[in-house]
């Protein structure tokens, strides 16, 4: 087994693992759409409210944009201007993945890193809750999940580069040899 065989197996690791986070998050839509409702129900049905649920929604949905977002990466369905990008050769969107993973992805994922390391390290040695009386006590929980989006947005950017240069380099990404 060569190096490209390699690397094109190292990237398929990364893609099943954000694929296996990101279809795990995605149940987040269905737990988000219940309690929504359930919140409706109680709301003006019974007349109840609940920071709890109320707060829960909000769990949900940074969860299900925090892991999702590698996903989002791998599948190509991300913003993107396409002005360039849309119609252009396999060799040119190789071009503009590496770039933008270099230029734009890795730097983005460092300095985020950097700076929610010690706003979660605070979170946890206070063992922050809400600001509401009765609201969720796992705040340092969900704040978690910022250094774990900058890490699996990065490890996906690597993969998304590992792809870009094995096109460059005269293959498809997958082992095989590119078609001219």
């Amino acid at each position: 087994m060569g190096p490209r065989q390699q690397l094109s197996m190292f990237a398929d690791a990364i893609n099943r693992l954000t694929a296996a986070v990101g279809r795990g998050a995605a149940w987040c839509v269905l737990f988000i759409t219940l309690v929504q409702v359930a919140v409706v129900l109680l709301r003006y049905a019974l007349g109840l409210g609940s920071i709890w649920l109320q707060e829960s929604i909000i769990y949900g949905h940074a969860t299900l944009f925090m892991l999702a977002a590698a996903w989002t990466l791998q599948v190509d369905r991300h913003v993107r201007v396409d002005v360039f990008y849309g119609e252009a050769a396999p060799h040119r969107k190789a071009l503009v993945d590496a770039f933008g993973a270099v230029v734009f992805l890795f730097p983005f994922c460092i300095v985020l890193l950097w700076f929610s390391l010690p706003y979660v390290a605070r979170s946890y040695a206070i063992l922050e809750r809400s600001r509401e009386t009765s609201g969720l006590p796992l705040v340092f929980v969900l704040k978690s999940l910022i250094p774990l989006f900058a890490i699996l947005l990065a490890v996906q950017g690597l993969a998304q580069l590992i792809r870009s240069v094995l096109v460059l380099a005269g293959t498809r990404g997958d082992g095989a040899e590119r078609a001219e």
